[in-house]
């Protein structure tokens, strides 16, 4: 918009609150989080967010259950006092499989979208640079593994290995690179025809310097705003994979297998295995979807409402 400066831009003056004087943002960054925290849905998906990290790792210790060994007379019991949300058909407690599945979709989506960050912004940060030929070599390569369907390949590692929690955030994480790369590229294109950037090549920058110190750095508005994005989409996949039954192995619990294991619940009247873990896995995908469109808005001045 008319009048807004460039991200990053010093002492950008702001509201002028009672007194006449005119508050000052320093910084793009505090620029960037005051539009943030000025979208209530941006705030409202951020709360939603903590809640459910200290709801599922913390949960369990005010809340303690048993959650490995079955219990077959407490099976199928509706909600009641001593069990929140009631029993599964192997006696678990709802409430607390609830929290122990969650901190199960919370550390893939998170270790995973964060391997898939990593690789996909160095990768494309190496071909924005490079550019011609190299570039357009490694932009095909992403280009066959985005023709791909990523459940396809998920569900192929899931049957030839032994399906854990980390085994299933490496292979989510190692084949979820290709969108950030093609992000971070188009933003290196724009960046290394900058002057700093000349300047540090004039300088004797090698290109490790420059990717590392001046490109990504400058690129990390991007990476931020396609994480949560990343995140949403490795908590998903993980619920798919447990639905259709290819998902971590007992007694490691995750959304998608209480999903998969309640498919018949709902026509059998059990109403609590499937609605409070179905809006649980909803309603942290969609605050992971609002931040994302909140930090979009916050990083991109042309998004900036005024």
């Amino acid at each position: 918009m008319e009048g807004v400066p460039p991200f990053g831009s010093p002492n950008i003056p702001t509201t002028a609150p009672e007194g006449g004087e005119v508050a000052l943002i320093t910084s793009g960054w505090r620029l960037a989080a005051h539009e943030f925290f000025s979208n209530r849905l941006a705030v409202v998906g951020l709360g939603i967010i903590v809640f459910f990290i200290v709801f599922c790792f913390l949960g369990p210790i005010v809340y303690p259950t048993n959650q490995t060994l079955t219990q077959p007379l407490l099976s199928d019991m509706a909600p009641a006092a001593a069990h929140l949300l009631g029993t599964d058909d192997n006696g678990f407690d709802e409430f607390g499989r609830i929290m122990v599945g969650g901190q199960t979709a919370l550390e893939i989506g998170f270790f995973a979208a964060f391997m898939a960050t990593v690789i996909g912004t160095l990768y494309g940060a190496l071909a924005g640079l490079v550019g011609g030929i190299v570039d357009a070599v490694l932009m095909r390569f992403v280009d066959i593994l985005l023709s791909i369907p990523l459940l396809f390949i998920v569900l192929i590692l899931a049957t030839r290995y032994h399906a854990t929690l980390i085994s299933q955030s490496l292979i989510i994480g190692l084949f979820s690179w290709q969108a950030p790369s093609r992000l971070v590229r188009g933003e290196v294109l724009t960046l290394r025809v900058r002057d700093f950037v000349t300047a540090a090549r004039i300088m004797g920058g090698t290109r490790r310097r420059l990717i590392l110190r001046h490109l990504i750095p400058n690129a990390l508005s991007v990476v931020i705003v396609n994480i949560t994005f990343l995140i949403a989409d490795s908590i998903l996949l993980i619920a798919y994979l447990g639905f259709l039954g290819f998902g971590l192995a007992y007694p490691t619990a995750s959304w998608g297998d209480m999903l998969g294991n309640a498919q018949d619940a709902v026509s059998s009247g059990y109403w609590w295995l499937v609605y409070p873990v179905g809006a649980c896995l909803v309603l942290v995908v969609m605050a992971c979807n609002l931040v994302g469109d909140a930090l979009r808005d916050a990083f991109d001045v042309r998004l900036r409402k005024r």
